[in-house]
């Protein structure tokens, strides 16, 4: 998805859902370090326009209603190019997808997204529980670390991307049932989810 059609959460929070993601379908620990980074880079200038994140507590029908959206939302913001605003049209097609799903609009369904992004971004994908953002980034750090086939200035450059990642913390969960709901959703979230952030 472009990274205008939806403000960014915080560059934790999306790199973390990458993150996640990524770690889930095993892929190398170069692969997932650059994963991580791209997000937060693309993600840090939205942050000054962005406004903070709404928390809300999550529900069942939000979950279904973001799961069943993901397909349409996808087909429309794939054609789109890189680095783009939507223009009208495209907003109302959103707008029309979300309403179809149960959302009172795009903003709605952005703003339910965001929240289970956050949640995601503090699950474990080996275990699939709940450990925070700290201990994932930590993990992924270790993981960098362990990798002796990955190249010395990629290896430098995730670990710094990383220790950076870890100087800007995700912001607390305020509903912590939301932790429960996401861990029960959490492998459609992941494949859902995860592949619109790639």
């Amino acid at each position: 998805m472009p990274a205008l059609l939806r403000p960014a959460l915080t560059a934790l929070g999306l790199a973390c859902l990458l993150s996640a993601a990524s770690l889930a379908s095993s892929g190398t620990a170069l692969a997932q370090a650059k994963q991580q980074a791209a997000p937060a880079q693309q993600a840090a200038p939205a942050q000054a326009q962005a406004p903070a994140l709404k928390q809300i507590a999550l529900t069942d029908k939000q979950l279904d209603g973001v799961l069943a959206a993901q397909k349409d939302m996808d087909a429309i913001t794939e054609k789109l190019p890189e680095n783009t605003a939507p223009d009208q049209k495209v907003i109302g097609q959103l707008d029309g997808v979300a309403k179809k799903n149960g959302f009172a609009s795009y903003d709605d369904y952005n703003n339910v997204v965001d929240n289970i992004s956050l949640v995601l971004g503090g699950f474990d994908p080996a275990t699939k529980k709940y450990v925070g953002t700290e201990a994932v980034i930590k993990a992924q750090i270790a993981q960098v670390q362990a990798d002796k086939k990955m190249p010395a200035k990629d290896k430098k450059e995730a670990l710094d991307e990383l220790n950076e990642a870890l100087k800007t913390p995700a912001p607390q969960i305020e509903n912590k049932a939301n932790i429960d709901l996401v861990g029960k959703y959490y492998d459609k979230l992941v494949a859902a989810l995860g592949d619109d952030q790639n």
